[in-house]
């Protein structure tokens, strides 16, 4: 499984390189735009081809679900931790983010999966993760219920790492969004996976 987070800021063509990548296969698209209003978010969405919908994440203004037909919502770590994920759990499919393998191992399976991260150090935020232990974490993965996606530094050239070490998918972000061609470093990073 192949997700994609979408930058904090805008970047040009933005809906463009989205609908492109799904058209390519990309499996989940996180929508994480703090900084947006309820207005820019709806006009964000609406730029997406509707047909993906089923596919798009919130990272903010869940109400927007119902309107768009979207049932998945991510949830950062300080907001499981104060149950602001409770009223939307059981008919949606709710993720979250850890940052260490013990707390992941203690999700309940009411959370589809979980982002654990930094896996290499990050792309988009120069010297975050250089000393990160989570590759060497991840043997104690003893969780079967809650599916572990690993986040930070993942590109072409190291996606099949990412695959190895027992994970169930990987989600891009500076790799797609740092370059010229966003599609292109999506398909290497799928073609990677397929050779």
């Amino acid at each position: 499984m192949i997700l994609v987070i979408t930058p904090e800021l805008m970047v040009p063509k933005e809906t463009d390189h989205i609908n492109h990548m799904f058209q390519e296969g990309l499996d989940l698209l996180h929508i994480r735009k703090p900084w947006l209003s309820q207005n820019e978010m709806n006009e964000f969405i609406t730029q997406i081809d509707e047909d993906f919908y089923p596919q798009l994440v919130l990272h903010t203004h869940y109400d927007l679900g119902k309107e768009y037909n979207i049932s998945r919502f991510h949830f950062r770590e300080i907001d499981r931790e104060q149950g602001k994920y409770k009223s939307f759990a059981g008919e949606n499919n709710i993720s979250t983010s850890v940052h260490d393998i013990t707390t992941y191992n203690t999700l309940d399976k009411e959370w589809e999966y979980a982002f654990i991260s930094p896996f290499f150090p990050s792309i988009s935020k120069k010297g975050y993760g250089l000393n990160s232990t989570i590759q060497e974490e991840i043997k104690h993965r003893n969780n079967p219920d809650v599916k572990l996606i690993a986040l930070g530094g993942i590109d072409q050239d190291n996606i099949h790492e990412v695959f190895e070490a027992n994970v169930d998918g990987a989600a891009l972000l500076g790799a797609i969004w740092e370059s010229e061609k966003p599609l292109k470093v999506f398909e290497k990073c799928r073609n990677a996976l397929m050779s």
